[in-house]
Parts: structure tokens; C-alpha cells; sequence
């Protein structure tokens, strides 16, 4: 038998939590990477993979540029223009996929975003509207965008029509209402302050460039830290259950496309300013461009996923293709060829993504681990 006796724990203090043994910060990193890990591999990171991939794409058509044209990737002068030449050609279709993007996530489609332009180009650039100055223009191309998409809403949304065939209907109507108004004529604008946005640069950038920023980064925003943003892609992923969560999806579907008509608005001010004039035939073929972009940076044509940044990247990369064709005297038909082919791609590869083959992999990945 043993002379000593069991000492009992030291009493801890009141009040005073009990401490934990030391951690390694080694094993912490150890245990914290697989999870870093997980994440990267699965749906978080879907958008990061995604947008990696763009930035991907956009290094091989700088490097196709430097292999076809040496002479003028040599010069870093030429270099720093054509890369604001780029983003001055991106900004008025990025602005449009912006609004496209909300639409798309939301479970809709919107065909009608370029005669929107054109309408509300022609609208603003009319002489009684000129006459109210620079302000005038501004609010009614702003006034006259809002009004189309929140009629695109009311068909779609309350009228119960097919987006497609509502938005198709509407692009047609908006046409001919411009072609009305401007008695298919050019209408030049006059207006010193609106024709001197598009040729305004702060700190060496064109300020078309910082309005496509702002509108980039309010869409960010509006997606990623609001419940508006959360409720479009519950919308657009499961209409009927958004509807039993409380959710009001008729509303919602009509500030969706309220949103696109404001969207083009912005645009129709930008392209007047660029063109110094509007007609009726502006923006031609913009819905293609939008909705390519949109699918390129990762939205899903059926709705429920899509980011904003991903768009960016997708206008950013079509306007380096039409920089690429121009600079080697490439016609404009072969640049649409090219075009069509990466939205059937895209497609292709999302249905392989989001399909059962997808489901498959991670089903043997699931077993595996």
C-alpha cells in the first residue's frame, strides 16, 4: 500500500472558464485543409473554378493575338488603347447582361433588351425630348426602358405567357414603335453633355468604362447581399417551392424584367453617347450577345445559378474575340460562326455538368470516399 495520497485538482476560480489544452497550429492547418479541399471541389466553389477557367480563356486569345500580330502586341502603348478599346466595346452589352443575368437565374429569358435599346435611344434622342435638356434625355430613356420591362413582367408574370413568346412579341412591337417615332430616320443627338460621356476619360479610362463598373457592382450586390437576390435564384431554381416559402413569384418575376428594361436604358444612353445619334435599328442582335455572355460566365438556362462576375468575364471575352477578328481582317460572318459554336459549347457543357453524368461522377465519388 502506497504512502501518498491522491492530491485533488486544483479548484478553479469563479467565473473563470475552464481552459482547453494548447493546439498545434500544424495540426489545425492539417485539419482545416481537407475542408479547404471539399469546398473547392463542390458546389462553393463552382463559381471560382468557373471564372479561373474564363480568366483561362482570356490569356489564350492574348496569346493568339501576340502569335498573329507580333507587330502590335510589341508595342505597350498599342497594348494599353486596344485594352480600353476592349472594355469601351464590352460596356454597353455588359450593361445589358446584367439585367439579362437576373432575368435567366430568375427562370425567364428576354428577347426583347435590344429593341428596348433602340426604343428608348430614339425616345430620348427626339427633339421635344432634347429640348429638356441633358436631365430630359437621361430620364426618359431611363422611364421608357422601366415601362417595357415592367410590361415584359405583366404578360409573363400575370398574363401567364411563355417569356419567349412574350419577350419575342415585345421585341417586334418595340422596333416598329421606334421605326414610328423616328420615321425611320437617324436622330442625331444634340446635346453636348450626353455625346461627351462616351469621349469623357477619368484618370486615363473612358467613363463608359466606370459606369460599367457601378452597374456590375450594384448587380453584385443586389445578388449576393440581399434577399432580392436570394429570392431570384430561389425562383428560378424551384418556382413551386419559392411559392411555399412565401415568396411572391409573380412579383418578383416582374421587378426581374423591370430590372433588364432599366438595365437597357443605361445602355441606350451610353450607345447614343457613342453614336452621337439614335435610330431604330440600334443594338442589333444585343439579345444574342447578352444571353451568350450570361451562359458563358456559368448561368444556366433553366434558371437557379449564375454570377454576375461570370457574365462580366463572358462580354469581356466576346469583345475579345470581335478585337481579335478585327485587328486580322477577319469578316463578320466568321466572327458570328465563332460565336455560335461557343454558345452551343457552352450549353453543351453545362447539360454534361449539371446532367446525370455529373450526377454519376459524384455519386462514385461519394462511394469512393
Amino acid at each position: 500500500m502506497s504512502d501518498t495520497t491522491p492530491t485533488a485538482a486544483p479548484e478553479r476560480a469563479p467565473g473563470r472558464p475552464a481552459q482547453s489544452p494548447p493546439v498545434d497550429p500544424a495540426e489545425t492547418a492539417k485539419s482545416d485543409a481537407p475542408g479547404r479541399l471539399s469546398w473547392w471541389r463542390g458546389d462553393g466553389g463552382e463559381g471560382a473554378r468557373r471564372n479561373l477557367g474564363l480568366l483561362a480563356t482570356l490569356v489564350v486569345l492574348v496569346v493568339i493575338g501576340i502569335v498573329t500580330r507580333p507587330d502590335l502586341y510589341g508595342d505597350a502603348s498599342w497594348v494599353w488603347g486596344n485594352t480600353l478599346t476592349i472594355l469601351k466595346l464590352a460596356s454597353v452589352v455588359g450593361v445589358v447582361t446584367v439585367g439579362m443575368t437576373f432575368v435567366i437565374i430568375g427562370g425567364g429569358i428576354d428577347l426583347s433588351v435590344g429593341a428596348i435599346v433602340a426604343l428608348a435611344g430614339v425616345w430620348c434622342t427626339t427633339v421635344a425630348t432634347q429640348s429638356y435638356g441633358a436631365g430630359g434625355m437621361i430620364f426618359s430613356a431611363l422611364t421608357v426602358g422601366l415601362a417595357v420591362g415592367l410590361v415584359n413582367g405583366l404578360l409573363i408574370s400575370y398574363g401567364r405567357l411563355v417569356p419567349f413568346i412574350a419577350t419575342l412579341a415585345m421585341m417586334v412591337a418595340a422596333r416598329g414603335l421606334a421605326a414610328e417615332i423616328s420615321d425611320k430616320q437617324t436622330q442625331v443627338s444634340n446635346n453636348t453633355f450626353i455625346n461627351g460621356i462616351a469621349s469623357t476619360n477619368v484618370l486615363g479610362i473612358p467613363l463608359l468604362v466606370y459606369i460599367l463598373a457601378a452597374v456590375v457592382l450594384a448587380g453584385w450586390v443586389l445578388l449576393n447581399r440581399t434577399t432580392f437576390g436570394r429570392r431570384t435564384v430561389a425562383v428560378g431554381g424551384n418556382p413551386e417551392a419559392a411559392r411555399l416559402a412565401g415568396i411572391n413569384v409573380r412579383r418578383h418575376t416582374l421587378l426581374l424584367y423591370a430590372l433588364s428594361g432599366l438595365c437597357c436604358g443605361i445602355a441606350a444612353i451610353m450607345l447614343t453617347s457613342q453614336a452621337t445619334s439614335a435610330q431604330a435599328a440600334m443594338a442589333n442582335l444585343y439579345e444574342l450577345d447578352a444571353i451568350a455572355a450570361a451562359i458563358i460566365g456559368g448561368t444556366l438556362l433553366s434558371g437557379g445559378r449564375g454570377t454576375i462576375i461570370g457574365s462580366l468575364l463572358g462580354v469581356i471575352i466576346f469583345s475579345t474575340i470581335t478585337n481579335l477578328f478585327a485587328i486580322n481582317g477577319l469578316s463578320t460572318e466568321a466572327q458570328n460562326m465563332v460565336k455560335g459554336g461557343i454558345i452551343v459549347a457552352a450549353v453543351l457543357v453545362q447539360q454534361v455538368q449539371f446532367g446525370s453524368l455529373s450526377q454519376f461522377l459524384r455519386r462514385n465519388r461519394t462511394i469512393a470516399t
